[in-house]
């Protein structure tokens, strides 16, 4: 992958993204050139560069949210995209600049909470998500890093956060980790890592979340891209009324180890799976969705402090962890 030696201002990103696109795609008439912001992303930024009214000749330039590499190891995520490609899991990537990457655009449609319960596409979700899933990269297992991550994320939480905001301004609702009353059982490592323990889970290929704006369906291709798992209560209007039922994750689940199934044991179709692992399967997932609620309101507190994006960071985090609470006696006794 190219690097190139330029730096992107996150508040001049179109003229950035040109200087890249003028290195990338030297022939391009810089007067023909038209650029489109989209502004579903929350911790980057990304702009599409084409020349074509169909936009069959774009590439998509994403520059780097400030701060954010306080919450992403990038070189790890550029290895990772390379290994994704590899395994036709992810779109054609073009160069690296100091603050961002570019790649290929893919055209489809941006899904939302509606779309995620159509059993239609969450079969799709499902199935793409097991194929990420089935990568060991270099023939050898992943290594686990949901624990590091939480840890990291909670560390910066209270060195870089805790100073500048207070119990009145973040308010009881969120337990503030240093807050008085605070369960101690808030502090991942603690309480939710020895709740959740590992016992029977696999380590696998994976992306932490994703907005559902970043999950598109193929209009040409009924696939899947990129092929990472969605919030189905949804990010910027989140609504924990629209979180699947029981019975609807249990068909989710069923299609995704169906197709973990044969893509690891090389019988297309063949493999069944139990009510027994689904079961086993249905109560790991909820139960670690608590450690999914926890980072990515950690998450949500860190970005409040320093992105520039305009979306409500603190009420987000908020909301996230008000969830964490509530349904934790709930999936703790399953």
């Amino acid at each position: 992958v190219p690097r190139l030696g330029i730096a992107v201002d996150e508040g001049d990103v179109l003229p950035g993204a040109l200087r890249i696109v003028r290195e990338l795609r030297p022939a391009w008439e810089p007067a023909r050139v038209k650029t489109k912001v989209f502004a579903d992303g929350i911790t980057n930024k990304l702009v599409a560069c084409y020349t074509d009214e169909g936009m069959a000749d774009a590439v998509l330039v994403r520059v780097y949210g400030r701060k954010t590499e306080l919450l992403v190891d990038r070189e790890t995520e550029l290895r990772n995209f390379q290994v994704l490609r590899a395994h036709g899991c992810a779109p054609d990537l073009y160069c690296a600049f100091q603050n961002g990457l570019c790649y290929q655009f893919l055209p489809g449609i941006a899904l939302g909470p509606d779309h995620v319960r159509d059993p239609r596409v969450f079969r799709l979700v499902a199935r793409e998500m097991a194929r990420v899933h089935a990568i060991h990269a270099n023939g050898s297992l992943p290594r686990p890093i949901l624990w590091q991550k939480l840890h990291k994320y909670l560390t910066l939480v209270k060195t870089e956060l805790s100073p500048k905001v207070s119990n009145a301004s973040v308010g009881e609702d969120l337990c503030w980790p240093r807050a008085p009353g605070c369960p101690r059982d808030a502090i991942p490592g603690s309480s939710p890592r020895a709740q959740l323990g590992t016992s029977g889970c696999s380590s696998v290929c994976a992306r932490g979340g994703v907005a559902l704006p970043s999950l598109f369906h193929g209009e040409s291709n009924p696939s899947l891209f990129p092929p990472y798992p969605a919030d189905p209560a949804g990010v910027k209007e989140v609504d924990y009324g629209l979180y699947p039922s029981k019975e609807t994750q249990l068909q989710w689940l069923h299609s995704y180890l169906q197709a973990y199934k044969e893509l690891t044991q090389g019988h297309p179709g063949g493999p069944s799976v139990s009510e027994e692992e689904l079961e086993a399967l249905y109560v790991q997932v909820n139960k670690f969705s608590l450690a999914s609620h926890f980072l990515w309101a950690c998450w949500g507190l860190i970005q409040n402090k320093y992105s520039t994006i305009d979306f409500n960071f603190l009420r987000y985090a908020k909301l996230r962890f008000k969830q964490y609470f509530k349904m934790k006696p709930v999936v703790t006794a399953l």
